[in-house]
């Protein structure tokens, strides 16, 4: 047995990771150890995927009701990038509202069970901030299920990282789903429910809301999994992208990490033209038996990310949920609109998503574009805005009104007034610290 093995599987199972997650970190070293693993996606293995190979967001069937779907939210990221130090979907998005509340909101509204894939660093808050909703949880249902947890490796040693602490482990990505959803025979527990469906996404996308009209497509055309995804734009040329094995003829997922070395046409968003939101349809039946078929466990692609935690090189195992389209035979694309794409990952995001650009449906609780609206690019300078308690901080009185704004671009440190509009393109300089008075602005602006 390959050096180092039984030191991690002994702590695995010390920390009570479950049978079926410790055989998949097994068979993930051995790749690794063996030099198997195959990180790059390589430009001779895949081709564009073909206008009819996708669907059509607009030509989908009515809608049926979700009766037959669970909702099941990817809850484990704290949002270390901005300054955060607990559960990421804590954070305030409207008055009062945190992205839990909105999420919540929405389940109720439409009658959805819910669920949340949480991580052992998100699950405490998570559960108490969910608490007051009641009737959230339903049909002994638990609200969530934990994502796993893998050694971090030493790659100068070669041994797991030994901190004694929660720096030793990493989130092994949320490919990890289909091992968690296992745990505790939850997926069978949801199909005994009749719940044929789960819509899966990133807690931090208040776009991504279920629609009936999905399943029914998914029913109507026997679809086993369905990804949403959007048109890329010139901001989205470095992430992952759709496309089709030349081999199988099959869906498949290249992401960055699988990004060949020296030139190649990743980044040709006209020949590449479609990126995974992450915004996923399972069949839950379809994975059940599929999982059966491989064991417990899908034979998702290994990244390895390299990283250093307090000065010390380790890598990370991890897989991405999106590359299960090429294991499903008839999974197919879903072309959709832009705005059921709204992430958070920087401030500049969360800026928009607090302004008058959208508005909250008091029916649905949905997070929807207000009418008239445009969907501005915002960029913030990063040194003065980068953390959520330094855009708090230039936002004192509220967000301004972005509604009749296209892009909006500040740099230096400015510190807004409340009755500001912008308009159009808009460019804010300042030099030194300024206070932005109140009024309606356009194009550049120095301060």
């Amino acid at each position: 047995m390959p050096q180092h093995l039984d030191a991690c599987v002994a702590r695995m199972t010390a920390a009570g990771i479950s049978p079926a997650a410790i055989a998949c970190f097994r068979q993930y070293y051995l790749q690794y150890r063996s030099g198997q693993v195959r990180t790059e996606m390589r430009e001779d293995d895949i081709r564009p995927p073909a206008a009819d190979r996708l669907a059509r967001y607009e030509a989908l069937p009515a809608a049926a009701d979700l009766a037959n779907t669970v909702v099941i939210k990817l809850n484990g990221g704290l949002g270390t990038s901005m300054g955060l130090t607990k559960a990421k979907s804590l954070l305030e998005v409207r008055p009062g509202m945190a992205f839990l509340d909105v999420i919540a909101r929405q389940a109720l509204a439409t009658g959805t069970r819910l669920l949340f894939m949480d991580s052992y660093n998100t699950r405490g808050d998570t559960l108490t901030h969910l608490a007051p909703y009641a009737g959230l949880a339903r049909d002994g249902l638990p609200l969530d299920f934990l994502q796993n947890q893998f050694p971090r490796l030493r790659t100068d040693v070669g041994g797991p990282l030994s901190f004694g602490d929660a720096r030793d482990w990493n989130p092994p990505g949320h490919g990890d789903l289909y091992l968690a959803i296992q745990a505790d025979g939850l997926l069978d527990q949801l199909l005994a429910l009749g719940c044929r469906y789960a819509f899966v996404s990133n807690a931090d996308n208040l776009g991504a809301s279920a629609d009936g009209r999905i399943p029914a497509f998914m029913a109507a055309n026997t679809v086993p999994f369905l990804m949403e995804v959007c048109r890329r734009s010139p901001m989205d040329r470095k992430g992952g992208h759709l496309a089709v094995r030349r081999e199988t003829g099959a869906l498949c997922l290249r992401e960055a990490a699988q990004r060949p070395q020296g030139g190649d046409r990743f980044e040709d968003i006209e020949l590449y033209g479609w990126f995974n939101t992450n915004n996923l349809w399972v069949d839950l039946q379809a994975l059940r038996d599929l999982l059966r078929q491989h064991h417990g466990m899908l034979p998702l692609p290994l990244m390895l990310n390299p990283k250093k935690v307090d000065g010390v090189p380790v890598v990370q195992f991890e897989t991405a949920m999106g590359a299960a389209i090429e294991l499903f035979p008839g999974a197919r694309a879903l072309a959709v609109p832009r705005t059921r794409f709204a992430p958070v990952k920087k401030t500049c995001d969360l800026l928009v998503l607090r302004s008058d650009v959208y508005d909250l449906d008091p029916t649905s609780g949905r997070l929807v574009q207000a009418a008239g609206a445009c969907q501005p690019t915002v960029e913030l300078d990063d040194v003065h805005y980068g953390k959520v308690g330094q855009l708090d901080e230039r936002f004192p009185e509220g967000v301004p009104s972005l509604r009749a704004c296209t892009s909006l671009v500040v740099r230096g440190q400015v510190t807004f007034s409340a009755r500001t509009t912008f308009r159009g393109n808009v460019t804010l300089s300042a030099d030194s610290p300024k206070r932005l008075p109140p009024g309606t602005y356009e194009g550049a602006v120095r301060l």
